[in-house]
C-alpha cells in the first residue's frame, strides 16, 4: 500500500475492501456511512474513536498514530483512559438507595419511585456536563391478538436540556420501527451513532434534538419486561463503556417491574408504530377518551378504575396504529425516512 499522507487517507484505502469497512464499523458501533464521511472530511470523530481505531486495525496502529497527531496533536496527550475517567461503576451507594427505596415506598408508588431514582442516577452519571440527553422506560403492552407482545409503551422518562424534566406527558407506543422495540425482539443492547444517516444499522428514527441513541432490553430470568433507551444530542456519544452502564441500570430497572410484566421472547411479536409525530395528533384526546370510558362504564354500572381505562384507552390505540401503519404504507414511512425498515445483520444481508 502506498504510504499515505493523512489518517483519513490511510482510513479510505482500508474501508475500500467492503467487508473490511462493514467490519471496523461494526466494531466501532458506528454505520460505514459514517467511515465514509470520516475519510472525506465531512465529520470528524470524536477521540475515543480514534482511539478504539487503533484496536481495530492494530496493523497500521503506529501509522495512525503518527497520522493522527497531526490533525489531532493533542491525540495521545488525551489518553483514553483518563477521557473516560468519569465512566465509574454505578456507585455502591447507590444500589443501597434503590434497595431502601423499594422497601419502604407504598406499592402503588414503588414503580414511579424507582423509576425517577434510577433515570435520575442515569443523567447525572452518563450526562455530567449536561449536553443534552433523555432516558425512557419503555414497557411492554400486555399481549393481545395471538396472545402476543404487540408494542411497548414509554411510561416513564427524564431528561437534560433541550429536553423536559418529566417525558412520560409525551408518551407513546414503540414498535419494530423503533430502536427500543429491536433491543426487546433480540434480547441484547444496540446503539444507533448516527441517526441523522440512513440508512442505519439498526431500526429507529431521528426524534427532535436526537443525534444518537442506545437501548437495552429490561430482563429477569431470560423473561423481558421492556426497553431503557437513552438519547444523546450528540452524534456517535456511545462507547462500549457507556453502554454497559446502560445494562447495569436496564438490570437495575428490572427490580421496578411486578414478575407478571415480564415475557419470554417467544411471546414477543412486536408490530410497526406510526412516528411520534403522527401519534400525538391522536393521543391529544387521550384524556377525553379515557373520561369517556369512564362515563360509559359507570351508565353500564360496570366497576372500572382509572388505570383499567387508561389501559382499555392504549389497548383500542395501538390496534389503531397499527392499522394505520398499515394504510400508509411501511415503505412511504421510509421513503420519508422515518425508520429504517430493513434491520442489517451482522453478515449484512437483510433480515
Amino acid at each position: 500500500m502506498q504510504k499515505s499522507q493523512t489518517w483519513r487517507e490511510l482510513l479510505g484505502k482500508i474501508i475500500e475492501n467492503p467487508q473490511e469497512r462493514q467490519r471496523i464499523a461494526e466494531e466501532l458501533n458506528v454505520s460505514p456511512v459514517t467511515l465514509t464521511r470520516w475519510v472525506k472530511h465531512e465529520s470528524n470523530p470524536r477521540l475515543p474513536y480514534l482511539h478504539n481505531l487503533l484496536t481495530v486495525v492494530p496493523k497500521y496502529r503506529n501509522e495512525f498514530i503518527r497520522l493522527i497527531e497531526q490533525e489531532f496533536p493533542d491525540f495521545t496527550a488525551r489518553a483514553h483512559d483518563n477521557l473516560l475517567g468519569e465512566l465509574t461503576p454505578i456507585p455502591t451507594e447507590f444500589y443501597t438507595r434503590v434497595m431502601h427505596t423499594q422497601a419502604m415506598i407504598p406499592i402503588l408508588l414503588r414503580f414511579s419511585s424507582l423509576c425517577d431514582v434510577i433515570l435520575q442516577q442515569m443523567l447525572a452519571h452518563l450526562d455530567p456536563t449536561r449536553q443534552g440527553m433523555a432516558v425512557i422506560v419503555a414497557k411492554c403492552m400486555s399481549p393481545s391478538e395471538g396472545n402476543k407482545v404487540r408494542s411497548l409503551r414509554e411510561c416513564e422518562g427524564r431528561g437534560t436540556y433541550p429536553w423536559g424534566d418529566h417525558l412520560e406527558q409525551q408518551a407513546i407506543l414503540l414498535g419494530s420501527e423503533s430502536l427500543a422495540g429491536y433491543s426487546v425482539s433480540f434480547g441484547h443492547t444496540v446503539v444507533n451513532s448516527q441517526l441523522s444517516e440512513q440508512p442505519s444499522l439498526y431500526p429507529g428514527y431521528r426524534g427532535q434534538w436526537e443525534e444518537s441513541a442506545a437501548a437495552a432490553p429490561i430482563m429477569r430470568s431470560s423473561q423481558i419486561a421492556g426497553s431503557l433507551l437513552v438519547s444523546s444530542t450528540q452524534p456517535e456519544f456511545f462507547l462500549a463503556e457507556h453502554l454497559i452502564l446502560i445494562q447495569n441500570y436496564a438490570e437495575l430497572l428490572s427490580i421496578a417491574f411486578e414478575v407478571d410484566s415480564f415475557y419470554d421472547l417467544s411471546r414477543i411479536d412486536l408490530r410497526p408504530m406510526p412516528v411520534a409525530q403522527i401519534q400525538q395528533t391522536y393521543l391529544s384526546g387521550f384524556r377525553q377518551r379515557v373520561t369517556d370510558v369512564l362515563t360509559q362504564a359507570a351508565m353500564d354500572q360496570r366497576p372500572t378504575n382509572l388505570v383499567q381505562a387508561e389501559e382499555q384507552v392504549w389497548r383500542e390505540m395501538e390496534e389503531e396504529f397499527f392499522q394505520l401503519s398499515i394504510r400508509q404504507g411501511p415503505e412511504s414511512l421510509l421513503r420519508q425516512g422515518y425508520f429504517n425498515l430493513y434491520p442489517v445483520k451482522k453478515d449484512g444481508n437483510k433480515e
